[in-house]
């Protein structure tokens, strides 16, 4: 009877997932982004993209949101309510020079944190952008800002009203 449990034991941790050890110091959590084909599930509350259909391609309005805006952040939440902590340093780097800033949560929506990356060929997040041109990240606007480069960068771009 022991060895049984104990083989029974041995199984269940043999067939635990390798992303989750058991010492629970690492997890890696998947999230399956297909949608359920059961027909209980009413069509109001499947995900969905909201571009699917419209005919607009992410990657143009990536590049149309950093062609129309001075300072665009793709960021983990939104600027009054950064949801990560490199996100919100670059948030209040940039709001110390009081402009305007853009920005995208790309939590809302993992195809376009795909298609960001794609775009920038830049790998994490927040990415900013200043007049159309791709700086980086919140370590790369807080060096700017430290060395004055910043402060040159935004210098003609008009403070919010």
């Amino acid at each position: 009877m022991a060895t049984s449990l104990s083989n029974v034991f041995l199984k269940g941790i043999a067939a635990r997932s390798l992303s989750r050890p058991l010492n629970g110091l690492f997890y890696c959590t998947r999230y399956s982004n297909t949608v359920s084909n059961d027909s209980d599930t009413h069509d109001d509350f499947k995900p969905g993209n909201k571009l699917e259909g419209s005919g607009i391609c992410l990657s143009n309005v990536i590049e149309q949101d950093v062609k129309d805006n001075p300072v665009m952040v793709y960021m983990k939440g939104v600027p009054d309510f950064p949801q990560c902590g490199f996100s919100s340093l670059a948030v209040r780097v940039l709001k110390h020079y009081d402009v305007p800033i853009s920005a995208r949560n790309i939590l809302e929506d993992p195809e376009l944190k795909n298609a960001v990356k794609a775009f920038s060929n830049w790998p994490t997040f927040p990415q900013i952008f200043i007049k159309g041109e791709f700086i980086g990240g919140s370590d790369i606007i807080l060096n700017m800002h430290q060395t004055g480069e910043l402060k040159e960068k935004l210098k003609d771009i008009t403070s919010k009203q």
